[in-house]
């Protein structure tokens, strides 16, 4: 039975990383999001935007799928009003600001 002890602790550690990892992505780009988002977005799972013709984060995907957003993302994303500033993401914030949309979407 103690030989079991490690060898479980390691299944653990192991199962549970990925989700710790993800945790961690979802944090970072809510972060980015409070940022620089939520003066106009509203960015989380409840509330009305502060710039009502923005739209709340948790609907973007009924525009888009949210994984199409890293290409614009990483090149700048520019819209039709001269309000939004245009950002442009390095990979890391990418994958950090699609995991937080990807956990708010409702």
């Amino acid at each position: 039975m103690m030989r079991r002890v490690p060898l479980l602790c390691l299944v653990l550690a192991l199962t549970a990383a990925p989700a710790v990892a993800q945790s961690g992505r979802v944090q970072r780009g809510f972060t980015f999001a409070q940022t620089n988002c939520a003066q106009c977005h509203a960015i989380g799972r409840v509330g009305e935007s502060p710039i009502p013709e923005a739209p709340p984060f948790r609907t973007l995907h009924t525009r888009y799928p949210i994984e199409d957003l890293a290409e614009s993302l990483a090149e700048g994303i520019t819209t039709g009003h001269p309000s939004m500033p245009q950002f442009q993401l390095d990979p890391a914030q990418i994958n950090d600001l699609l995991a937080y949309l990807n956990s708010i979407q409702d």
